[in-house]
């Protein structure tokens, strides 16, 4: 432990003030002279070493009775490496504008209120740290250095496995590890929330898998610039929260993972901007696969030039707009309880009663690969449970994408009825198809006269009623059987319009027992 005497005049300065919790500011009054970047061409006058700072916060000079202990120091120089690993510290400890020449290791450390402002740190390793209070690291600039055992790649902020009883205070910061992790918070547990807003920027992927955060994470405005070495910018995977916020301007320059994520009430990406690692189209911007919450906010400031991976999600309130669908989505699985888009007035209401809307959300539906029936069936139930009669056009879609997965027969069958009957889901269309037929028959059969089967009986030729008899195909209404035609093509139509007949009936009964079946 230093002494007294070994100290130099900044370092005593420091030592005095300690019992009191007085701050002291060695800064030099001039912006040239008190940047921080240039914190490394400080001299003695503004230099404390870190092994000072260690021993007052590990009880090298007592508190006096009345008066609360801590460190506070504004714009020093802190030389050596400041190693409280495991250390048992008491007292709140605030740095302002302070440069730092190695890393801070607090692993395993127990502390009390821990605030660094507008400084530079080259890398904090806070793994299984316990800290009784906030950890602030307002405006300050953390740069990863070398691996550790504890992060097999260059880590600006390690937080894994710690517990803080107060809030992340990440507002202004830059956290650079270029390739490699911005922040390393795998399993952090927190009592308050996390904020890294107002500016904040990370270099490297930002690792939050199975953290809890009971008390929100806040992004807005945040820009993640360089994904980590997996394309990834941010991973929340398994995490537990309260609300996401990552919007008014929120930008990811690599995919945002939130699968498994469990949240109490809502993720919004309102306003925020979701680029993938690469521009192929084909990379991830989202992934949300088995996501859980109350709201889905997806009214960003332009579609994702990735794609978005929804599967197995459950929401209850899934808001959209324009910009909200790239040209690729995976939506399999995907379960929510109303859809809410937003005007051009920047009003949200029900999404219903828009013919243009259906087919949109029809067309993400499609952008998926393959055929997955549920994405279809789960928006029409939507339609139905808002009273909307647009569930069977959603209906009639699926059946078409269907189709494309079927054999040549399959699809020649489900071309029929879809011509003839919509597959159930447009029954006028029997009805078009029969008048069509039965005006060609009559005015067709009008022009010549039939002759008789059996001569002197039957009922008089009637060519409406004859038309009718032949697309009937049960029963009969005598006219069929009791005239023939000479005229080869009148006999020919006449063949043709019993095989329409039976055609017409088996679609209609074939598309009504589907969608009786359906309901």
């Amino acid at each position: 432990m230093l002494s007294y005497d070994e100290l130099t005049s900044p370092e005593r300065e420091l030592w005095d003030a300690f019992p009191e919790g007085r701050r002291v500011d060695l800064r030099a009054g001039t912006p040239e002279e008190d940047r921080v970047a240039d914190g490394g061409r400080w001299g003695p006058e503004r230099t404390v070493r870190a092994a000072m700072v260690a021993a007052l916060l590990l009880g090298a000079n007592t508190g006096q009775p009345g008066a609360v202990a801590r460190l506070r120091l504004t714009g020093a120089r802190i030389s050596g490496r400041l190693d409280l690993a495991g250390a048992q510290i008491a007292h709140a400890l605030w740095l302002e504008a302070c440069w730092f020449e190695e890393p801070v290791n607090l692993l395993g450390a127990s502390t009390q209120t821990l605030v660094f402002t507008g400084s530079r740190i080259p890398g904090i390793e806070a793994d299984s740290a316990r800290i009784e209070g906030n950890f602030s690291l307002r405006h300050c600039v953390v740069e990863g250095g070398t691996p550790t055992p504890f992060n097999r790649v260059s880590t600006a902020l390690s937080l894994t496995d710690a517990r803080v009883n107060g809030g992340l205070l990440l507002n202004g910061a830059k956290l650079i590890a270029p390739d490699g992790w911005a922040l390393s918070a795998g399993g952090l547990a927190m009592e308050g929330g996390v904020f890294c807003k107002n500016g904040f920027v990370a270099y490297g992927e930002v690792r939050l898998m199975g953290a809890r955060l009971p008390g929100t994470l806040v992004m807005q405005g945040a820009r993640l610039e360089g994904p980590g070495p997996r394309g990834v910018a941010l991973t929340l995977d398994n995490a537990m929260a309260s609300s996401l916020k990552f919007s008014q301007g929120f930008t990811a320059n690599g995919t945002v993972r939130l699968r498994g994520t469990q949240v109490t009430d809502n993720v919004t990406f309102d306003g925020a901007i979701l680029n993938p690692p690469t521009d192929d189209g084909n990379a991830p911007a989202l992934v949300a696969m088995h996501l859980q919450a109350v709201d889905l906010d997806l009214t960003l400031a332009r579609p994702p030039s990735g794609t978005l991976d929804l599967r197995g999600a459950q929401v209850s309130y899934l808001h959209e707009n324009e910009h909200s669908w790239p040209e690729r989505a995976e939506l399999d699985g995907f379960v929510y309880g109303s859809i809410k888009t937003t005007d051009a007035n920047d009003e949200r209401h029900e999404a219903v009663g828009d013919r243009e809307s259906v087919a949109r959300r029809v067309a993400w539906i499609r952008s998926s690969p393959g055929y997955n029936p549920q994405p279809y069936e789960q928006l029409a139930a939507w339609y139905r449970k808002a009273g909307h009669d647009d569930a069977r056009r959603v209906l009639l879609a699926k059946q078409r994408h269907r189709r494309r997965t079927l054999s040549p027969a399959a699809r020649a069958w489900g071309h029929l009825l879809d011509v003839t009957v919509g597959y159930g889901y447009r029954p006028w269309l029997a009805g078009v198809w029969l008048l069509a037929l039965i005006l060609l028959g009559t005015l067709a059969f009008y022009t010549d006269s039939p002759k008789p089967v059996k001569q002197g009986e039957g009922a008089p030729f009637q060519p409406l009623v004859y038309t009718l008899d032949l697309l009937i195909p049960i029963g009969g209404l005598g006219q069929r059987t009791a005239w023939y035609w000479s005229n080869d093509s009148l006999q020919w139509l006449a063949y043709l319009l019993i095989a329409f007949g039976w055609v017409l009936t088996t679609a209609v009964i074939a598309g009504v027992t589907r969608t009786l079946q359906k309901n």
